[in-house]
C-alpha cells in the first residue's frame, strides 16, 4: 500500500484558506471580495452595487440547482482555474434559498429545519473542501440575548439556531467586519480575528492580530508566509 506523508505546512498552502465573514449590514462585507486574489463572487444576494466599478465575475444563486451546478463547475471546469478565491456572498441569503425550496416542498415546518441543516451543513462542508482554492463565505450578523447576565453576544446569523451555532466550527478562521475611530475621529475599518466576551471569532493559523486590515490578500499572505517560515 502506498500512502503519501505530506507535512501540515504544505498541506495548508495546497488546500487554500477557508473563512467565514460576518457583520452588520453596510459594513462591506461584499466589498472585501475585491481584496482577494483573483475571486469569483457567488452571489444568493442583490446588493453588489459596492463591485460595480469592478470586472469580478459573479454567479448569481437564485435556486437550490444552481448552487449545485456552481459547486460542480467549480470542482470540474477548467475555467474554474482562473480563479484562486471563491467568495459567497452570503451564506445567510442561500440558507434562505435552500430554506424557501424546503418550505415549497414539505409543510412540516420542523421537517423543512431538519433538511435546511442537513443541506446547508453537507454544501458548506463541500464547499469548504475544495482544495486548491481559498473560500470565504459571508454571512449576516445576528445577537442573543442571555437570560440570566442580559449580555448580548454577536455571531453569523442563519435561519434556525442550530445552524448558526454549528457553522463557525466548519472554518479555520472566522472573523467579524468592525468600524471604528482614531483618537482625531476617523472612521475605519476592522476585521476582528480573535473572541472578546461579546463577538464570536477565531484564527486557527495562531498568526493574526486581534484586529486586521479588511484586505483578504494580506490576510492570506501572513498565514502563509508564516507558515513557509516553520
Amino acid at each position: 500500500m502506498a500512502i503519501k506523508i505530506t507535512n501540515a505546512r504544505d498541506a495548508a498552502a495546497l488546500h487554500g484558506i477557508k473563512g467565514l465573514i460576518y457583520g452588520r449590514a453596510g459594513m462591506g462585507k461584499t466589498y472585501l471580495a475585491r481584496t482577494a486574489p483573483t475571486p469569483i463572487v457567488i452571489s444568493a444576494e442583490s446588493g453588489l452595487l459596492s463591485l460595480r466599478d469592478t470586472n469580478i465575475p459573479v454567479i448569481t444563486i437564485k435556486t437550490v440547482q444552481d448552487l449545485q451546478d456552481t459547486y460542480r463547475w467549480a470542482t470540474e471546469s477548467s475555467d474554474a482555474a482562473q480563479f484562486a478565491t471563491l467568495y459567497i456572498d452570503s451564506i445567510s441569503e442561500i440558507a434562505e434559498v435552500v430554506l424557501a425550496n424546503e418550505k415549497s416542498v414539505n409543510k412540516d415546518p420542523r421537517a423543512a429545519y431538519g433538511n435546511l441543516i442537513d443541506q446547508m451543513m453537507t454544501t458548506i462542508k463541500a464547499f469548504r473542501d475544495i482544495s486548491g482554492k481559498h473560500v470565504i463565505m459571508s454571512a449576516k450578523q445576528g445577537a442573543s440575548t442571555d437570560q440570566v447576565t442580559g449580555t448580548v453576544t454577536y455571531g453569523p446569523s442563519l435561519p434556525g439556531a442550530r445552524l448558526a451555532n454549528e457553522i463557525p466550527y466548519l472554518f479555520d478562521l472566522v472573523m467579524q467586519i468592525g468600524i471604528g475611530k482614531t483618537p482625531d475621529g476617523v472612521e475605519y475599518r476592522y476585521l476582528r480575528t480573535h473572541p472578546d466576551i461579546q463577538s464570536e471569532a477565531k484564527d486557527r493559523s495562531g498568526v493574526l492580530d486581534v484586529m486586521e486590515p479588511p484586505d483578504l490578500t494580506h490576510i492570506f499572505n501572513k498565514i502563509l508566509n508564516n507558515a513557509n517560515k516553520e
